[in-house]
This record gives C-alpha cells, sequence and structure tokens, in this order.
C-alpha cells in the first residue's frame, strides 16, 4: 500500500513540476497557450491521499476582525458536534454566512456614502507627527482617496517613515540612492555587462512593450524605458531572483500612482514627456523602491522554481475545496490543475485579469495587509475563482482552461470587486477562527 502510494506521488510531483515549467515557459502574454497545457491530468488511483492545509497566522490576522461592524459569531469546528466542512453545507445549517456578506456589502456601501467622513479619518491618521500604522491599515483595507495614495502607500509598504520629521531627508536619500544605482548598473555600455546581464536586459526589453496592453499609457517609448530601468535595476541588486517575468506587471500600479502626484486628468491621456528629468527620477525611484517593500514579503515565489507560489497554489487548492466541494470535484474529474490558471494570478497579482482600472483599488487592500498578504491571497483568489462557481461546474476541461485564461471581467466595476474582498475576507474571518476546518 505505502509503495503503491510513493508510486504516485513521484507521478503527482513529475507532472506538477512538468506543468510548472510549462505555465513559466509560457508566461509572456495576456494568455497562455494551451498546446502544452491541454492535457488531462491521469485519473486518481482508488485511495487518494488528501492533502492537510494549516493555515499559519500572522501577527495582523487579530487586527483584522475590529474593521467590521458587528461581525457573526464564527461557528466552533473542534467541537465533537459533527459539521458539514463545506461553506456551502455551513450556510444550509444557518444564515449567518449570508447576514455576514451583506453586513459588509453595506459597510462598503456606507464607506461609499461618507467619503468625506472618511476623508477626515485620513487627515487626522496622517496628519500626526508619527503616523500610527495600524490605525492607516484598517482604513486603507476599504479603500483610499485617489489623491492621497502616494503618500498612503509609501508608507504602508515603509518606504516612508511614520515620523513626519524624517520623511522629507529619508525620501531625498532614497531617491539618490537610485539614481547612483542606476548609473551604476543601467547606464553602461553593452561590452561591460556579462551575458547573463545582457540577456537579461534583453528580455526585460521585450516584455515592457507587452505590459498592460489595453492601456495606451504603457506603449509610450519614454515610459516603456523607465519600466526597464526600474526592473534591471532591481534584478542586478537582487541576485536571488534575479528578473523574472510578470515583475514587470507589479511596478505598473506603482508607476501611475506616484505619476498622478505630477500629472493631471485620466491615465490614457499622459505624456511623460510632460515631466522634467529630475521628476521621472524621482518617480521610478519610488516605484523601485516600493516594488522592494512589496516583493521582500514575497520573495520566493520569483526565486528559483518559485516555490511560494506553489506553496500558495496548493493551499488555494484546498480552500476551494473546502468551501464549494461540488466545484473542487468537476475540477479533480476534469483533470484541472490549479497550476495551470492560478500561477500567473499570484505571479502578477490578478493584474492580467481584471480591468486596469480597478488595480488600484485592490492594492489599497493588498498593501493594507503588510506582511500577511501572501496567506491573504489564497482566500481572494479562492473568492475570485468561486465567483463563476455555477459557470465552472457546466464546462468540460478545455472549456474550463479557456474560460480561466479570458475571465469575463472586461465590464467590472468596484461593486464586483468589493465582492470579491467581502467574501475573502468572510472566509478568512472564519477559517483563521477555526483554523481545525481546514485540516484534512
Amino acid at each position: 500500500m505505502e509503495r503503491r502510494e510513493d508510486e504516485q506521488q513521484k507521478r503527482d510531483d513529475s507532472r506538477f513540476n512538468q506543468t510548472l515549467k510549462n505555465v513559466q515557459g509560457f508566461l509572456k502574454g495576456r494568455s497562455i497557450p494551451g498546446k502544452v497545457l491541454l492535457t488531462r491530468r491521469p485519473d486518481p488511483p482508488q485511495d487518494p491521499i488528501s492533502p492537510t492545509y494549516h493555515r499559519s497566522l500572522s501577527e495582523n490576522d487579530a487586527g483584522r476582525n475590529e474593521r467590521l461592524v458587528n461581525p457573526i459569531e464564527v461557528e466552533d469546528h473542534n467541537s465533537s458536534k459533527k459539521h458539514d466542512n463545506t461553506y456551502a453545507g455551513k450556510l444550509r445549517s444557518n444564515s449567518s454566512g449570508e447576514r455576514f456578506v451583506k453586513e459588509v456589502q453595506n459597510l462598503k456601501i456606507g464607506v461609499r456614502s461618507s467619503d468625506s467622513a472618511r476623508v477626515m479619518k485620513f487627515n487626522k491618521v496622517l496628519s500626526e507627527t508619527t503616523v500610527i500604522l495600524e490605525k492607516l491599515r484598517e482604513l486603507a483595507w476599504n479603500g483610499v482617496p485617489h489623491y492621497m495614495r502616494p503618500d498612503v502607500w509609501r508608507l504602508l509598504l515603509g518606504y516612508a517613515p511614520p515620523n513626519s520629521d524624517r520623511r522629507e531627508a529619508v525620501l531625498r536619500r532614497k531617491r539618490l540612492e537610485y539614481l547612483e544605482s542606476v548609473g551604476q548598473f543601467y547606464d553602461l555600455p553593452e561590452s561591460e555587462r556579462s551575458n547573463d546581464e545582457i540577456n537579461m536586459l534583453r528580455q526585460i526589453a521585450v516584455d515592457c512593450p507587452r505590459t498592460v496592453p489595453d492601456v495606451s499609457f504603457f506603449q509610450q517609448a519614454q515610459v516603456q524605458k523607465s519600466l526597464e530601468r526600474i526592473l534591471y535595476t532591481w534584478a542586478i541588486r537582487h541576485p536571488a531572483s534575479g528578473y523574472v517575468q510578470g515583475i514587470n506587471d507589479l511596478v505598473t500600479p506603482f508607476l501611475v500612482i506616484f505619476l498622478s502626484e505630477y500629472l493631471d486628468g485620466g491615465v490614457d491621456s499622459w505624456s511623460m514627456s510632460d515631466l522634467s528629468a529630475e521628476k521621472v527620477s524621482d518617480v521610478e525611484a519610488d516605484c523601485y523602491w516600493c516594488l522592494t517593500k512589496l516583493l521582500d514579503g514575497m520573495q520566493d515565489h520569483y526565486t528559483f522554481a518559485q516555490p511560494g507560489i506553489q506553496r500558495l497554489v496548493f493551499k488555494l487548492k484546498e480552500l476551494v475545496r473546502r468551501i464549494d466541494e461540488p466545484v473542487s470535484r468537476h475540477m479533480e474529474e476534469q483533470g484541472l490543475e490549479f497550476l495551470q490558471f492560478a500561477f500567473r494570478w499570484y505571479n502578477c497579482l490578478l493584474i492580467r485579469e481584471i480591468p486596469f482600472s480597478l488595480i488600484n483599488r485592490l492594492w489599497d487592500t493588498y498593501l493594507a495587509e503588510g506582511d500577511a498578504l501572501p496567506d491573504f491571497l489564497v482566500y481572494i483568489y479562492a473568492s475570485f475563482l468561486l465567483t463563476w462557481s455555477d459557470e465552472l461546474k457546466k464546462l468540460d476541461f478545455q472549456e474550463m482552461v479557456m474560460f480561466l485564461q479570458h475571465l469575463p471581467t472586461h465590464n467590472w466595476t468596484d461593486q464586483e470587486l468589493e465582492m470579491v474582498l467581502s467574501r475573502a475576507y468572510m472566509w478568512h474571518s472564519m477559517f483563521n477562527n477555526s483554523p481545525n476546518h481546514l485540516a484534512s
């Protein structure tokens, strides 16, 4: 019995590694070519081994419950009473989950209807001599007023210090350090670069024009040159991972937010040529340092074999199995690997999956999560996937792959995104307080 299980585990590992290589190799456009990926997984053995999911706790988890008004009480899943271990079963037994979602939705509506009150709260927190970051995180989780995002994002990421007396001097020093790094690493003749550096710079130069192709602003030559400088300088200074395709997407929200301090109107009307070289350098520096802070918390997502992403894909699969067993079972029966679609979600943090106009709002929540972000991504992506629970159950293998590569989000507004975040918050609250609920 144990020998058969070991042999099956080896086969599963081999296929998983091959799928990972295929996905990594094709992560160059907005869709993943299906020639190699459109193959079913072999039928599972008669006695499948069910993996164990352990939700890791973080110091930020305790504070999140305070963000909701009258949160529901979570059922104790550790009691001796037998429970239905799916989210659907929980809703059948009572309507607490539905009430929770409605409360969150009502809270979001309240946020939108009292913008002036929210702005006052942000102003109060930001005007303190030393910003209390936990208060700022609680406010930012539900969205940041657009014109405040540059300051708030710098603070949430730890790029700008909470102490206002030190802030200007620190930013000046970090921007100068970036400028010196560009001169040291980027502004060099090709003859002074190693072969690996030449190949990396060429790959970055190929990827920059592919970055957010739906937004014309990113097709400007000067914008692509800024992306190239930021990415190459970051990669040279972070040799453990170097440049990995997908990191180019992660710079784009920062670039838009920090440019908004200098350019008015919509993004499509912007021109980098309207800015002085000094301002362009400052914007690039802010993007560079914020990207660095963001990736410091998920560096193993981009090191060799990207083990951090593999780990989170496994957690996502297990969470979906617990929340919506019919969808999980259907995907299993069709032989669909979560890695075939979720790898890109984690690699690019959903930037390729939803309209770019919604990314800033999504990243307000990302950055408010702080060090807990990687674990919370599992809940966001489960909520995102199960938005189409009914549709997925009607699709066969190839239809599911094509559907998940081209999700119908082009008409999404803030309302759909808020619903995804609300469900993620609810499920995190339920399972975080009852971690054994996720244990096989």
